[in-house]
């Protein structure tokens, strides 16, 4: 029973930290990209930077390596979203390994201790001559059913607080693939069109007007 109270404790702080990190982290994509496209559009890029540098979570981080790089090539700007995004990974599935763990481990233990239950029972009837009375015998049954019953009772909430918390991280993942698509098109569209104009020179132009006047 200790180690499965020591789990459930382990599990609900991992969660409770989890939940506050992913709070913190989360962020309306759609309107922060939206505030930042006038300022690219303006190539207003310093306060670009200080937008996404002010803003918490994964996200922003990813759109502020990438604003950083504005004037690379759009190829290198895309290896710039992709590995910024593959650092933020480990960082929102931080902890994620121990709830898997506990949910699965939980379970396991009280099945230990129901084994260990019954051993005690039949240990009781091999030490009384097969004669044991119904109270001997509860002493075991009672530690078989409770440590079955705890393991299920802490592995059950872990494993719906593990599914949630990995559902929350894979919207992240998602979010932060949309914003490195939207940020490399906002950047690479914002370029102004250079071309190369050439000018005649007052006596080539001269020139090419009294050939075309004769």
């Amino acid at each position: 029973m200790w180690p499965i109270l020591g789990c459930s404790i382990i599990s609900i702080a991992v969660f409770a930290e989890r939940l506050f990190y992913l709070h913190r982290a989360s962020i309306h994509v759609g309107e922060f990209l939206k505030g930042l496209s006038n300022l690219i559009r303006h190539r207003n890029f310093a306060e670009a930077l200080h937008e996404s540098a002010g803003t918490p979570g994964p996200v922003a981080r990813v759109i502020h390596a990438a604003i950083i790089r504005h004037d690379a090539p759009r190829a290198e700007l895309r290896d710039i979203v992709q590995e910024a995004a593959q650092l933020e990974v480990p960082k929102l599935e931080r902890f994620l390994a121990v709830l898997a763990t506990i949910a699965f481990l939980t379970p396991l233990l009280g099945l230990l201790g129901t084994v260990a239950g019954m051993i005690d029972a039949f240990g009781t009837i091999a030490s009384s001559g097969g004669y044991a009375t119904v109270t001997e015998l509860s002493g075991g049954v009672y530690k078989s059913l409770l440590t079955t019953a705890a393991g299920l009772v802490v592995a059950t909430p872990t494993f719906v607080a593990y599914s949630y918390l990995s559902s929350r991280v894979n919207t992240m993942i998602h979010d932060m693939e949309r914003a490195g698509i939207e940020i490399v098109h906002m950047l690479t569209e914002s370029r102004p069109i250079s071309g190369i104009i050439s000018f005649q020179q007052p006596e080539e132009a001269a020139r090419s007007e009294a050939q075309f006047e004769s």
